[in-house]
């Protein structure tokens, strides 16, 4: 066999242990017992030292050398192997695998933390997190990731090729735009009033099912099941996906399980080829949130398709008091101020992500030390939301990220939702008759286009190029502003 083929074959086997570690981590979220989480965490630090041991192997680097690709694909192949191989020769194997044994354990504890309210109870091993990833952080900017700046080093994990000065840079051309377009909403008259009522479980998954079915989700390769933070798992033939429910709020489940079908539909779509090859899994994390975001907002929360919503809430809920189809869509798109990022409007979204990203930046540099970021949180969620925390649940507990790691994971949201306002104005002008498919609950033919413009490719272009390719233009956040001005300014007169 040529080095190449060798490296490929080596490559599959460990693509596929890595499917088999995410799979733990689906159980672990969805349904192991509470008891086994000591355990669990064991598990995870055995198989993680597998795959680092393997990502490391001398072999790979020998391979790498002499490996010949024949086409773009292999060639791409071999950039994202050696991009992994060298950061994860970067980082010791001792610590990879503490990392992932204190990272299993810390998502047990964040969640019993969270039910109680008790940030006390998170605080000691959350401060072993955040040391494991500095050090983490450290090792790779001392190998020559992220120009050598820690917080770059980890950003570089989710989205290859941003820097914390370019998405700062951005940040801050968006964040007047947002504030004045918060300001005038909040200041306008005649709010929408929220949906109020009981909204039986059983009701909420059958029409959440039904809207993962209207988006294009493969039930034959993916499942529903509850978590505490909806995520979705998987790639290949087996993506999956979480939703939770709150009986007085239908909109957490409902717009939670189409979110979700975007990152997993993204991952089903990829093309068959790149199965078990670096190129078999989403680019980056701000293109797999673009897939999520388009679906939830641009195409969920539509004037089109909340009117047939509206239809199958009366016909599953009985009459929930929201008679028309117009105040339906001002209710799902109401804006207000909210503790809880997940489920902000979409005015307000990237003023969380915005908060975050300074926040963690700052525990990434030791300028604020993890015993001071709850008071931190709350002074800037003051500053910025006009509302003061009222519990840890709802402030520094909120997010399950942290406390498995993700640092740097929280600014590709907004990049993200950067993308998906590219990607809708290039959808619109190719499909000028989308909302008569979405005023009839057939979300597909916008789905059928993302997966033919974006999600097939997987990881065979870089992130950026990707949505230019699709788009036609390079990405910028211009589209998404002017998408988020014209949108409330109708809805609320402005």
């Amino acid at each position: 066999m040529t080095a190449f083929a060798d490296l490929m074959a080596f490559q599959r086997e460990t693509e596929a242990l890595a499917q088999i570690a995410g799979r733990l981590g689906w159980d672990q979220e969805t349904m192991m017992p509470e008891g086994a989480a000591e355990q669990r965490g064991e598990e995870m630090a055995a198989i993680e030292g597998v795959l680092h041991s393997r990502r490391t192997d001398p072999r790979v680097g020998d391979w790498l050398a002499s490996a010949k690709a024949t086409d773009a694909a292999g060639a791409r192949a071999l950039d994202l192997i050696g991009r992994s191989y060298h950061r994860n020769v970067a980082v010791p194997g001792r610590l990879a695998a503490e990392i992932a044994r204190v990272t299993s354990v810390a998502q047990g504890i964040w969640a019993e933390a969270r039910a109680k309210d008790d940030v006390a109870h998170f605080l000691p091993v959350f401060e072993k997190v955040v040391a494991l990833m500095r050090e983490k952080g450290q090792a790779l900017a001392e190998a020559g990731f992220g120009g050598g700046d820690v917080y770059d080093a980890l950003l570089d994990d989710y989205e290859p090729g941003a820097t914390a000065a370019t998405i700062g840079a951005m940040f801050g051309r968006m964040r007047p735009r947002l504030v004045a377009l918060r300001e005038k909403v909040l200041g306008a008259a005649g709010h929408p009033a929220p949906v109020k009522g009981t909204f039986a479980k059983e009701g909420q998954l059958a029409l959440a099912r039904e809207l993962a079915t209207a988006f294009g989700y493969d039930w034959n390769r993916g499942r529903l099941d509850l978590a505490v933070h909806p995520f979705s798992s998987g790639s290949g033939n087996d993506a999956r996906i979480t939703t939770r429910v709150v009986e007085a709020d239908p909109f957490n489940c409902l717009y939670s399980t189409i979110h979700e079908v975007g990152h997993a539909c993204y991952e089903l779509a990829i093309d068959p080829d790149h199965l078990f090859t670096p190129l078999g899994a989403g680019v980056s994390m701000g293109v797999h949130e673009s897939q999520s975001r388009i679906y939830e907002n641009q195409l969920g929360r539509s004037r089109a398709f909340t009117g047939w919503l509206h239809g199958r809430m009366r016909d599953t809920f009985g009459d929930f008091g929201v008679a028309t189809a117009e105040e339906f869509y001002r209710s799902v798109n109401r804006v207000q101020s909210g503790y809880i990022r997940t489920e902000a409007d979409e005015v307000h979204y990237n003023l969380h992500i915005m908060m975050r990203f300074d926040l963690e930046r700052q525990v990434m540099a030791g300028v604020l030390e993890v015993a001071d970021l709850e008071a931190a949180w709350n002074a800037r969620f003051a500053e910025d939301f006009g509302v003061k925390v009222d519990r840890p649940a709802n402030g520094v507990l909120q997010d399950v990220h942290w406390s498995v790691g993700l640092f740097g994971y929280f600014p590709t949201y907004t990049l993200g939702n950067v993308y998906a306002g590219c990607l809708m104005k290039a959808l619109r002008a190719d499909l000028p008759d989308i909302d008569a498919d979405l005023a009839r609950g057939d979300a597909r033919p916008a789905t059928d286009w993302l997966a033919a413009k974006v999600q097939r490719f997987g990881g065979l272009y870089r992130p950026a190029e990707v949505i230019e390719r699709a788009c036609g233009f390079a990405p910028s956040e211009a589209p998404l502003l002017d998408y988020l001005d014209a949108k409330f300014g109708d809805l609320y007169g402005l």
